[in-house]
């Protein structure tokens, strides 16, 4: 075990634990933020940089601070290393540059993109980002394409973070497209005009952290404001069958794997991780498919809280009545403290 100091917290976690993930357990703001990082797939991490941490002091045999900002996700902790995250100033100043790079090609789609409302570059930019860009260059720019049956690429949108190349290698059965290119021109394609489709292809859109990849199912259909989000599940012979069902009125608009706090699909009971297969996501758009569980709980930092209803007995129980199921475990109490702006 190894004790690490983060932004003045002091916990101990196993050898081997990295930076981002002792943080993750202290929890909060001091969590960096993760673009290219994701827990559930192998080698994820190191490519977009805005985990960057100041560690001030190496470890307690060699306490030596490191020269320049480390990458979070890819740097393990020592015994008595001391980081520095949201308490360093300088470190906020080089992650607002590197959110500044970041947006170098990124265009201002917020007002057409799916992803508005629950993206991550659209967070980083609210608290990093600059009114104004300095890059007087012409931007990269594509043509949206169909690389798949489901899925929509508008790599004017892409951060080149390789997350769906990741699921793509890791949990479907043959991966066809990649970066392609080297450099400004890198771009994800599919290779010899081969189109993406197998059964879990989806997975590609739920770890997607900007608007690159959309689902062709769900564009233009509705802000993700306007809906409302139901956990539920139904026995699948292809996958964990745990999904997130987004209502408008009494119509599925789309469904989704369940995502924890930092994003990530939240994970079975015996660990592995909640996949959901396309057949559950594009084919199972009815309430008859499901098993309704209940109203998904809505952080209130979310602009999805918008149209938050968890915690409101009436509006609860109308909801239940409308799905025509009643969820096991869920209580329609109001309960002290459910109309407080600041509960969570």
């Amino acid at each position: 075990m190894a004790k690490v100091t983060i932004d003045d917290i002091t916990i101990e976690v196993p050898d081997g634990t990295s930076i981002l993930e002792a943080a993750r357990i202290i929890g909060g703001d001091i969590a960096p933020p993760a673009m290219c990082y994701y827990s559930k797939l192998k080698t994820s991490g190191g490519y977009c940089r805005t985990c960057i941490v100041k560690v001030e002091q190496g470890s307690a045999k060699d306490p030596r601070p490191m020269p320049k900002p480390v990458a979070s996700c890819r740097t393990t902790v020592m015994d008595g290393m001391v980081v520095r995250n949201i308490t360093s100033p300088e470190n906020l100043e080089a992650r607002a540059g590197v959110v500044e790079f970041l947006l170098l090609n990124h265009p201002l789609d917020c007002p057409i993109c799916d992803q508005a409302g629950e993206c991550d570059l659209q967070d980083l930019a609210y608290k990093h980002g600059e009114e104004e860009t300095r890059y007087q260059f012409p931007r990269r720019e594509f043509e949206p394409e169909d690389i798949g049956p489901y899925i929509k690429l508008n790599m004017n949108r892409c951060i080149l973070c390789y997350r769906c190349v990741k699921v793509a290698d890791q949990i479907t059965d043959g991966r066809c497209h990649g970066v392609v290119n080297r450099g400004e021109v890198s771009q994800i394609s599919t290779y010899i005009e081969q189109a993406i489709d197998n059964d879990f292809s989806g997975n590609m859109i739920d770890v997607c952290p900007v608007g690159a990849l959309t689902d062709k199912t769900f564009r233009f259909k509705s802000r993700v404001w306007y809906t409302k989000p139901v956990d539920a599940h139904r026995d699948c012979p292809k996958c964990s069958g745990k999904v997130r069902l987004w209502y408008q009125g009494e119509e599925v608009l789309r469904v989704t794997g369940r995502k924890d706090q930092w994003g990530e699909i939240e994970n079975n009971e015996d660990g592995s991780t909640a996949w959901i297969c396309n057949d559950c996501r594009f084919d199972k758009k009815e309430t008859k498919d499901w098993v309704i569980e209940g109203p998904t709980h809505v952080n209130r930092r979310s602009v999805i809280s918008a149209n938050h209803y968890e915690g409101l007995a009436a509006i609860k129980a109308d909801t239940l009545r409308m799905l025509g199921s009643q969820p096991h475990g869920v209580k329609v109490d109001l309960g002290e403290g459910a109309l407080d702006p600041n509960n969570e």
